[in-house]
């Protein structure tokens, strides 16, 4: 094995470890490239990963909280359950990430590059999308109560089961979907 390779297997575990006890709070690796690296689960609230790539990272039921992840690369991520409880994700590029169940209420996802990511179930309460590319995106039951979508491009995005109130911004032009009719029980 290449040392090169020796030192980056050896720069990953050493991460996983402080992720796992909580050391990452508020480090500031912006910049770092953590493609493929295994996060899940770990608290990483308050991280700078500004322009970092983890492009197919495995960030499943991490704690994102106020993150900044700015300009960063999570391509194809697994970001399943993950909270992004108003972290910054501007920016970012999101393209095939799973972000399935995601709570990313309060989020800055302003022009976030989210084409082709899996939405399912995610939380985007107060969610700031202006700008951001969702294009054959799959929203199929997220929340969008009060997020603004300004300027968002939804082409091909599937909005079935989408939750929204008066407050949700749509882009200008863009048919708003019709609301699903509640269950008789």
């Amino acid at each position: 094995m290449k040392e090169e390779h020796i030192k980056e297997l050896q720069w990953r575990l050493l991460l996983k470890q402080a992720a796992e006890i909580g050391a990452l709070g508020g480090a500031k690796l912006s910049g770092a490239d953590l493609s493929h690296a295994n996060l899940s689960t770990a608290d990483l609230c308050g991280i700078k990963l500004r322009g970092a790539s983890l492009a197919g990272a495995f960030l499943r039921g991490t704690n994102l909280n106020s993150a900044d992840l700015s300009g960063a690369n999570l391509k194809g991520a697994d970001l399943r359950e993950a909270d992004f409880l108003g972290a910054n994700l501007s920016r970012a590029v999101l393209s095939g990430a799973s972000l399935n169940g995601a709570d990313l209420s309060q989020a800055d996802l302003s022009h976030a590059w989210v084409g082709d990511a899996n939405l399912t179930d995610a939380d985007l309460t107060g969610a700031d999308l202006i700008g951001a590319d969702l294009t054959d995106a799959n929203l199929s039951g997220a929340n969008l109560t009060d997020a603004d979508l300004s300027d968002a491009d939804l082409s091909g995005a599937n909005l079935s089961g989408v939750r929204f109130d008066d407050q949700t911004k749509w882009p200008k032009g863009f048919d708003a979907p019709v609301p699903e009719p509640e269950l008789q029980q």
